[in-house]
């Protein structure tokens, strides 16, 4: 007998878009898990950070990204294709270069064995840098360091695959 599998809901959208905040109010809807990359494997990340000898707060150079991106994106799967089978699953991360990817969300759905359903959150590249310096976390040093360069990397487009666009805008008429 096969174990039912619940729905997967998959939050993405750049930092201080407001993915967390969505995710949390879209799980507790749900009476899912909520699977957030930050909670999940923050602790980890800043510890192979340390031992590499690199900036414990740096999440978006290239060796953070070599190291770390596909391995906190695997884990979200792990867990979510596990706890899928007893309750609906909410997943909030930036997926950044995933949203450019047509094919995606079949290779996604063949893994967890359902097809998720996807959430893009975004809002203004100026109130994202408001809400990050708001927030104080010690992550988001690097970015706001180098707020030009950082924001020029950030992806301002709708995933080319169905999603539901979730706009947090304090204005959300404004265009951008």
């Amino acid at each position: 007998m096969h174990a039912q599998v619940h729905s997967i809901h998959l939050v993405s959208g750049p930092p201080a878009a407001g993915k967390t905040t969505y995710a949390r109010e879209l799980a507790d809807r749900l009476g899912a898990v909520l699977l957030d990359s930050d909670e999940v494997t923050e602790r980890l990340i800043r510890a192979g950070l340390i031992l590499a000898g690199l900036n414990p707060n740096d999440r978006d150079s290239p060796a953070y990204k070599a190291a770390f991106r596909e391995a906190v994106y695997e884990t979200l799967f792990d867990l979510a294709r596990s706890l899928c089978t007893r309750l609906p699953v909410v997943i909030a991360g930036p997926f950044t270069r995933e949203g450019g990817d047509e094919m995606w969300p079949a290779r996604l759905a063949a893994r967890l064995g359902v097809m998720p359903e996807f959430h893009y959150v975004w809002c203004q590249p100026d109130e994202r840098k408001a809400r990050l310096l708001a927030r104080g976390a010690t992550r988001d040093l690097p970015k706001l360091a180098d707020w030009e360069d950082y924001v020029a990397t950030c992806r301002e487009t709708a995933p080319v695959y169905t999603h539901r666009w979730i706009d947090t805008s304090a204005d959300p008429g404004k265009s951008g």
